[in-house]
């Protein structure tokens, strides 16, 4: 299984992957985003939120 990682220190808080996929991206205690349920969404919704990340700080593993 594939599973997204967003890069913490590249991260600019913009709030697009929170928006596009709730249930699997949230802003973390740091004010940057975090993948806190990689299972929370189909693969096509979370691809959505990495192909939108302005700073490309979301990845696959």
């Amino acid at each position: 299984m594939k599973t997204a990682v967003v890069e913490s220190g590249e991260c600019i808080s913009c709030g697009l992957c929170v928006s596009i996929c709730p249930s699997v991206f949230r802003f973390g205690s740091n004010g940057r985003s975090e993948c806190y349920d990689p299972a929370g969404a189909s693969e096509a919704e979370i691809q959505s939120a990495i192909d939108g990340c302005p700073v490309q700080c979301i990845h696959w593993t």
